[in-house]
């Protein structure tokens, strides 16, 4: 049987160009491309954040509804979501690259004649966080260091997931540091005599991670990461100031870094 050229030529080419990887031998000079989980609120209802996430030009690797508390994987963890926009943390950029974005539904908070005030987290949700943060830890290698918030890769922009976050809850769970209570007693008691200078927090804070002006100023930049540093360890007050009890907090978790 003869067959017509244009079949003939189609089979060679499909043979000439089948790609073949041998997989048989695997380095152990890598690790994840992984190095952080960034946590966010959607400052919306589910809806709208399912129609955000996914039909946007933003998106996350999960989320997190209330209640119930469900899991929505909508970027796969191997692909770039588009979460973190103009971000720095530990002397990287662009933390998309390298990053998985967990957004949780809520709602943020509301401006009122009273004050600011902030929408509380379901314990269901704060409850799937902590399995999601543990089995991505796990599979990725990642440290106590690599759960950061929103707020604390752009401190200029951004402010979630709030002071009303349990980021202590999360401590407890081992998934990120956090400072001795009695160190931050005893350091208190010290700084309150005598206060560190700005460039003194301005370098503390940058071992934290945070990216933050070194030139010793209190500008607006150093004052937008110090609330930062607050909302997520001294979340009864955030108000910018460098006082005594945020130098003992820093001092103490940039020794705890350190070991």
């Amino acid at each position: 049987m003869k067959f017509p050229v244009w079949v003939f030529l189609t089979l060679v080419l499909a043979g000439c160009s089948g790609l073949k990887i041998d997989d048989s031998y695997q380095s152990t000079g890598q690790d994840s491309r992984v190095q952080f989980i960034v946590l966010h609120y959607t400052a919306s209802d589910l809806p709208r954040s399912l129609y955000l996430l996914t039909g946007k030009q933003v998106s996350s690797h999960y989320l997190i509804a209330e209640q119930p508390a469900t899991i929505y994987r909508l970027v796969d963890e191997n692909r770039r979501a588009w979460h973190a926009g103009d971000s720095q943390w530990n002397g990287r950029t662009w933390l998309n690259s390298s990053s998985i974005g967990i957004e949780m539904v809520n709602q943020g908070y509301t401006d009122t004649p009273e004050g600011r005030i902030w929408q509380p987290w379901s314990e269901q949700q704060i409850n799937a966080l902590v399995l999601l943060l543990k089995d991505i830890m796990q599979r990725h290698g990642l440290t106590a260091h690599s759960v950061v918030g929103h707020s604390d890769i752009a401190p200029q922009r951004k402010v979630d997931p709030g002071p009303a976050f349990p980021w202590e809850r999360l401590a407890q769970e081992g998934l990120i540091l956090w400072p001795d209570a009695q160190a931050v007693t005893e350091h208190t008691r010290v700084f309150t005599q005598q206060l560190p200078s700005v460039a003194w927090f301005q370098e503390h804070l940058a071992k934290v991670g945070y990216a933050v002006p070194t030139h010793g100023d209190l500008d607006e930049a150093t004052r937008n990461v110090v609330v930062a540093f607050q909302m997520k360890y001294r979340p009864r007050l955030y108000n910018g100031e460098p006082d005594a009890q945020t130098a003992a907090i820093l001092l103490a978790l940039t020794r705890q870094m350190s070991r």
